[in-house]
């Protein structure tokens, strides 16, 4: 990708492992504004954003209210939860469709982040829970018996002890979300909503039929550096999370 972007538009069928000659006009082709790349680029920050915040406040607290307090049918809870994530996601897309023109939906951000929350939070409370479960009971006893409600005992011990757990889902829900393409394209029409992959899909080039390949490369790019950061920032959160637990 990264070569290809480098390339020429004219020379992007040589077959040089190195371009002969560096070029980053296809950078400058994606940001043009025919396309409208710079304007999804937000568009997806939006909604990946949204999605990961909304997932992380809601699947924290239920994620722990199923680690800690039993009910009946909690396992029944649980089963129903993790079930909602083996739909695929193509089965959805006509049902949501109807429903969002009939609540007047289409076209707009919450159009594509209710859906990317739903397909989420099963994940990511399943895999909270279990991260919950792995903590002693004791730790919120000790932090009561110094005088600290069950929030702030949830807030100030439990939570910081808690952040590589919520550090990978996270990510995951980020990645996830900045990902998605679905949904993106079947709600929403106006340009200036559409989120990066679905403007990169309608890429095109000069004649407006041929396919502009360089320029797509260098988008693809442009939207896979900041999960790479996200995860060279976070990568040793991220390993204590998905590890925490294996090794007693």
């Amino acid at each position: 990708m990264v070569v290809s972007a480098l390339r020429r538009p004219a020379d992007q069928f040589e077959n040089n492992i190195i371009p002969s000659t560096w070029s980053i006009q296809n950078i400058k082709d994606a940001f043009s504004p025919v396309n409208g790349f710079g304007r999804s680029l937000l568009n997806s920050l939006i909604v990946a954003g949204s999605v990961t915040i909304l997932t992380l406040v809601i699947g924290l607290i239920a994620a722990y209210t199923l680690a800690r307090l039993e009910f009946r049918g909690k396992n029944i809870v649980l089963g129903i939860i993790i079930t909602t994530s083996m739909f695929p996601g193509i089965s959805l897309v006509i049902p949501l469709l109807k429903l969002f023109i009939d609540i007047k939906w289409i076209n707009t951000y919450q159009a594509m982040i209710v859906p990317s929350l739903s397909f989420a939070l099963p994940l990511a409370i399943w895999t909270l829970t279990a991260f919950f479960r792995q903590m002693p009971r004791e730790l919120e006893q000790a932090a009561m018996v110094d005088g600290c409600t069950p929030a702030q005992a949830f807030r100030k011990v439990i939570l910081p002890l808690a952040a590589p757990g919520v550090f990978t889902t996270a990510i995951i829900t980020f990645i996830a979300a900045w990902n998605e393409f679905l949904i993106a394209l079947a709600m929403i029409n106006k340009k200036e909503i559409q989120t990066a992959n679905v403007v990169i899909s309608q890429f095109t080039g000069t004649t407006g039929r041929d396919q502009p390949f360089g320029s797509i490369m260098a988008a693809g790019v442009i939207v896979t550096i900041p999960l790479v950061i996200a995860v060279l920032i976070f990568q040793r959160r991220i390993v204590a999370g998905l590890t925490a637990g294996g090794v007693k």
